[in-house]
């Protein structure tokens, strides 16, 4: 018994072993959808998956990373603006993040392309879009302060017209 034990024992280190070894090639990228299903959501950069792993240890974790992150280069993320946004939020869990009403009740208005939109048990997010208005990155916006969103939506999202 002991010794069928030790046996399975062996058998299921191995197995996890070798899984760990296998590494998918970060070439293969997901969507954002999946990214953000994985919990990789936001623009990270893929030098930020080497910071990652050093904390995790984990080299699935790190693929999927890979599989999410924006090849780092000069000035690569500054330089990429959306045409507008949605902000996402439940309305049930906005008692939760008052910097969030703050900025939807006094200065969402100065952001004619950036849109409100409720849904039921949703985190607060933002889901930034690209000039046909398809969904092309989603950052998590949880603890944001109200400047900081400001400051973020005032960089990343390109004038609207209608703003003049």
């Amino acid at each position: 018994m002991l010794k069928m034990g030790l046996h399975l024992f062996s058998l299921i280190i191995i197995t996890i072993s070798s899984a760990a070894m296998i590494v998918p090639s970060s070439s293969e990228q997901l969507s954002s959808k999946q990214c953000e299903d994985l919990g990789f959501t936001g623009l990270a950069l893929c030098s930020d998956c080497n910071t990652f792993y050093e904390y995790v240890k984990d080299k699935e974790l790190m693929s999927d990373c890979l599989k999410c992150c924006t090849e780092d280069s000069d000035d690569s993320v500054s330089k990429i603006t959306y045409s507008g946004a949605i902000l996402e939020v439940c309305m049930r869990k906005l008692v939760f993040y008052p910097e969030i009403v703050g900025f939807i009740e006094e200065e969402k208005s100065k952001f004619p392309s950036v849109k409100v939109q409720y849904v039921f048990n949703s985190p607060p997010k933002l889901i930034m879009l690209d000039d046909e208005g398809q969904h092309k990155e989603t950052i998590r916006i949880d603890n944001w302060k109200r400047e900081h969103l400001l400051q973020f939506l005032g960089r990343k999202v390109k004038p609207n017209s209608a703003s003049s």
